[in-house]
């Protein structure tokens, strides 16, 4: 008779509601920017996304590590060409 064989692979559940916290949180996140103004230029740094990106390779549970990528460049476009999210404007 054949031995059966255990696996030891580990599965975490998250819940769907700390699943859709990290989703807000990596939204809030991605629509930071900080503007610094001198004279007629303007330059602009995503400093939200950076955070966010630095975040998401920290995490110990990097289940959809894709979905939360996205979720920061969509975040990052809205953030830079709506007023939505929060801008530190530097002159």
């Amino acid at each position: 008779m054949a031995k059966k064989r255990k696996t030891s692979k580990k599965l975490t559940n998250e819940l769907d509601s700390v699943y859709f916290v990290k989703l807000v949180v990596y939204l809030v996140l991605g629509s930071f920017w900080l503007r610094i103004s001198r004279g007629a230029t303007e330059l602009p740094l995503p400093i939200g996304f950076a955070f966010g990106i630095l975040l998401t390779t920290l995490e110990k549970l990097q289940i959809d590590r894709k979905i939360e990528y996205a979720m920061l460049l969509v975040a990052l476009l809205l953030g830079y060409w709506l007023p939505i999210g929060l801008t530190v404007v530097i002159k």
